[in-house]
């Protein structure tokens, strides 16, 4: 049987990650071991269009995503996870890789690509006015804060010298402000020259 006809029986003649059942293409997954029905996936043009051309992106469909990363089938999981890899900045492909778990061997197929350490992909920290935030930078308030749990009131023009950045979440940076460690919004911030 040749690996296009395993992979209609595997799916049911539907894309494996979006559910279409129109111009459907055998997909290689990259960085597999072989060539063989478990290393690939079938695919719709829409999803196969966007892979191999990430500026044309539409991450409204890869909502999908949300029920096929909870595919049996190897391949299927490796490429759902690299896909949310792509658009985690938009939010909830984040929540999802959160919940999603692969086995070691799963993991390190899919960290394969390098969609992990994509430099376009990376976490950045944008400052209210657009300036990009780097550790050690220092930023002015521009906002009184209320800190809770620390009882009291941050005030708008503080300085907060030699922040640290929240390496998961680029809304969120940490500084000392009166004595105390504190996460602060980066929308309520603006670098200081």
């Amino acid at each position: 049987m040749s690996i296009e006809k395993e992979l209609h029986t595997r799916s049911g003649s539907i894309c494996e990650l979006c559910g279409a059942t129109d111009n459907l293409s055998v997909y290689e997954v990259p960085s597999s071991a072989d060539s063989s029905a478990d290393s690939s996936v079938l695919l719709c043009n829409t999803c196969s269009g966007q892979i191999d051309q990430p500026d044309s992106v539409n991450a409204n469909h890869w909502r999908c995503l949300n029920d096929s990363m909870w595919s049996q089938v190897p391949a299927v999981q490796v490429m759902a996870w690299r896909i949310m890899m792509r658009l985690r900045s938009e939010g909830w492909p984040q929540d999802l890789l959160d919940m999603m778990y692969l086995e070691d061997d799963l993991q390190a197929w899919a960290e394969a690509a390098g969609d992990a350490q994509s430099g376009d992909d990376a976490v950045k920290h944008i400052d209210s006015n657009g300036a990009s935030l780097e550790a050690g930078d220092t930023v002015t308030l521009i906002k009184d804060l209320n800190v809770k749990g620390g009882g009291f009131t941050a005030k708008r023009g503080t300085a907060v010298r030699g922040i640290s950045l929240v390496a998961d979440n680029a809304e969120h940076i940490e500084g000392r402000v009166s004595g105390q460690q504190i996460v602060i919004l980066t929308k309520f911030v603006k670098k200081s020259n």
